[in-house]
C-alpha cells in the first residue's frame, strides 16, 4: 500500500511547480516549438512519469496501473462516443442528407456571421445538453468547413462557442457530480453558477461575431447578436435558477434556434459576410418535410442520449435486470492500492458499461438512423464506419496519452498539490479559484472529473476565509469551462474533425488567448462576487 504525499520537497509551492512540469512542457511543445499533439504529449507523459517516480515517490506498478485506466478510459467510454457521433455525422454526409441541413442553414442566412451563432453557438449548446463529451466540438466543425469555413478558424469557434454550455453537458453532469461530491444542493449549485458563469456567457456571441469580423461585424449584426445572447443567457439563467441543469443547455440552445429563425424572417445584415470575400453560394431550395427528415439524425440522437438518461433507464442498466452489461474491472497497482494524502483508499474501477455507455446510445442513433435511410446501405455504412476510424486514430491517441499523463498527476498526488498551493492564497483565493477549474480540465478534458477533483477542495478552502462554498465550486466549474478551448482531449477532437490531425498546434496557438481571456475575466468577477 503506497501512501500519496502533496509536499515531497517540503515546500508546497515548489512541489507544485515541479508537479506542473509536464503541462509547461506540453504547452510549450505545442505553442512554442510547434510540435504535433502526439509528440508534445509524448514528451509531456516521459516528464510526469519521472515527476511522479523520482519528486513523488510514486511505484512503477502504480504509474502502470494510472497510466493503463488513463487508456482504457480513452478507449472506453472516450474514443467509443467519439467515433459513433463521427460516424452518425458521416452518415449523414454520405446520405445526401447534410447537404440540405447545410442548404436549410444557408437558407437562413447566407451570412457567415449568423451561420456561426446558429451552428456553434446554438445547435452545438443543443448537443452540448444532449451528449457532451466533445459530441458539439465534433459535429459544429465539421458542419463548419462544409459551410466554407476554413478548417482552423472552424475549430476554433467550436472550441470558443461551447465555453458558454460546457458546466451543464450531457443532461447537467458536472454540476450535478460537483454537487454530489461536495454535499450541497444542486439546485444551490445551479443557482451559484448563473451569477458566476451568465455574464461571461453574455458575452461569447458578440466574441464570435468579433472574431470573425472584428467590430464593424458588432455594428452589422448586433440586432442578431443580441437576440440570441438574451433569448439563450435569459432560458439557460431561468432554467438554472427554477429547475436545475439538466435542461439548461437543452433548453437554451433549442430557444435561441428558434429565435434566429424566428428573426431571419423580418432582419437581415445589409451585408454579407464571407470569409476572403468568397462568392455567396447558390441556395438550394428544399421542402420543409425534405429539412425536416433531413435534420433527422439528430432528433433521433437526441432522443436516444435523453432516453439512456432517464432515472429509470440508467437504473435499469447499473442494477437492474441488465446489470451484468456493466463490468467493473479493478486496475491492478491502482484499486486498493494507494491512499491518498488525505487518508482515503483508491478504490477507483474502471467501468465496461457496454450497454449504459453514452456511445451505445448513439450508435442506437445510427442503426435507426441507416435503417430509416434509403439512400445509405449496411455496406456503406460500414465503410463510413472504417473510414472515421481512420480520420480519428491520431486523435485518439492524443487523448489516450494525455488521460495516461492526467490519472499519473492525479493519483501521484501532483493535481492536489498544484491545487492546494493555490488554495493557500488566502483572502485571494477567489481570484485563482477559477484556475484550479482550469488546471483539472487541462488536465483531465472534463469539467465532470475536474469537479470530482477539486470541488471538494473549493468547499474547504471557502470554509477557511469565509467564502461562499456553492460560489467557489461555481468558480471551479467555470474556470474549467474556459479550459474546454485548450483541452488537448478537445483539440484533438477538433482537429479530427475538420481533417487537420498531427496539425493541433495550430488550432492550439489560434485558440489559447481567448481561453486565457475568458478565465481572466471569471477570475476578476469572482473576486468581485466576494467582496460584495
Amino acid at each position: 500500500m503506497w501512501i500519496q504525499t502533496i509536499d515531497p520537497l517540503g515546500s508546497l509551492p515548489l512541489s507544485a511547480l515541479v508537479a506542473a512540469l509536464p503541462i509547461l512542457v506540453f504547452l510549450l511543445c505545442m505553442v512554442v516549438l510547434k510540435l504535433t499533439g502526439i509528440v508534445s504529449a509524448v514528451i509531456a507523459l516521459a516528464v510526469e512519469v519521472v515527476v511522479a517516480l523520482a519528486v513523488f515517490g510514486m511505484p512503477l506498478g502504480s504509474i502502470a496501473g494510472s497510466a493503463g485506466y488513463g487508456l482504457l478510459t480513452a478507449i472506453w467510454p472516450i474514443a467509443y462516443i467519439i467515433v459513433m457521433a463521427v460516424w452518425l455525422y458521416r452518415i449523414s454526409v454520405a446520405s445526401g442528407r447534410f447537404d440540405i441541413i447545410r442548404a436549410s442553414i444557408s437558407a437562413v442566412s447566407p451570412d457567415q456571421r449568423i451561420q456561426v451563432l446558429l451552428i456553434s453557438f446554438a445547435f452545438g449548446a443543443f448537443l452540448e445538453g444532449a451528449a457532451g463529451f466533445g459530441v458539439p466540438i465534433a459535429i459544429c466543425a465539421a458542419l463548419l468547413v462544409q459551410l466554407g469555413f476554413q478548417p482552423v478558424r472552424a475549430a476554433m469557434i467550436s472550441l470558443v462557442a461551447n465555453a458558454a454550455a460546457g458546466a451543464y453537458g450531457a443532461i447537467g453532469v458536472p454540476v450535478i457530480v460537483g454537487a454530489q461530491v461536495t454535499g450541497m444542493d444542486v439546485l444551490d449549485l445551479s443557482r451559484a453558477l448563473v451569477i458566476v458563469l451568465q455574464p461571461l456567457t453574455l458575452l461569447i456571441p458578440f466574441l464570435l461575431v468579433m472574431i470573425l469580423d472584428g467590430v464593424r461585424g458588432l455594428r452589422e449584426t448586433w440586432p442578431a447578436t443580441l437576440v440570441v445572447t438574451l433569448v439563450f443567457s435569459g432560458v439557460q439563467a431561468g432554467v438554472l435558477w427554477f429547475l436545475g441543469p439538466e435542461l439548461a443547455d437543452l433548453g437554451a440552445g433549442l430557444a435561441a434556434l428558434v429565435a434566429i429563425f424566428l428573426l431571419s424572417r423580418v432582419w437581415r445584415p445589409k451585408r454579407i459576410f464571407r470569409e476572403g470575400g468568397a462568392e455567396i453560394p447558390e441556395v438550394e431550395r428544399h421542402s420543409a418535410r425534405e429539412v425536416i427528415v433531413a435534420w433527422s439524425p439528430f432528433y433521433i440522437l437526441t432522443g436516444t442520449i435523453l432516453l439512456w438518461s432517464i432515472p429509470a433507464v440508467k437504473a435499469l442498466f447499473a442494477e437492474g435486470a441488465l446489470a451484468a452489461t456493466t463490468i467493473s474491472v479493478p486496475i491492478q497497482g491502482l484499486t486498493n492500492a494507494i491512499t491518498t494524502a488525505s487518508g482515503a483508499l483508491v478504490e477507483t474501477t474502471w467501468s465496461l458499461a457496454i450497454l449504459g455507455a453514452t456511445g451505445t446510445a448513439i450508435l442506437l442513433a445510427v442503426l435507426i438512423t441507416v435503417a430509416t435511410t434509403p439512400q445509405i446501405s449496411i455496406g456503406g455504412a460500414l465503410t463510413e464506419l472504417r473510414a472515421t476510424i481512420g480520420e480519428l486514430g491520431k486523435a485518439i491517441i492524443l487523448i489516450a496519452l494525455i488521460l495516461m499523463l492526467a490519472n499519473i498527476a492525479n493519483y501521484s498526488g501532483g493535481s492536489t498539490a498544484m491545487g492546494s498551493a493555490l488554495a493557500a492564497a488566502g483572502p485571494v483565493f477567489p481570484l485563482i479559484a477559477p484556475i484550479i477549474g482550469w488546471i483539472g480540465v487541462f488536465l483531465t478534458g472534463s469539467v465532470v472529473n475536474n469537479n470530482t477533483l477539486f470541488a471538494p477542495l473549493q468547499v474547504a478552502t471557502a470554509e477557511g476565509i469565509g467564502a461562499a462554498p456553492a460560489q467557489l465550486v461555481g468558480a471551479n466549474t467555470a474556470g474549467g469551462t474556459t479550459a474546454k478551448v485548450i483541452s488537448p482531449q478537445s483539440i484533438a477532437i477538433a482537429a479530427g474533425a475538420v481533417g487537420l490531425s498531427g496539425r493541433e498546434s495550430e488550432i492550439m496557438r489560434a485558440s489559447i488567448l481567448y481561453s486565457l481571456g475568458m478565465l481572466a475575466v471569471i477570475c476578476v468577477w469572482t473576486l468581485v462576487l466576494t467582496l460584495l
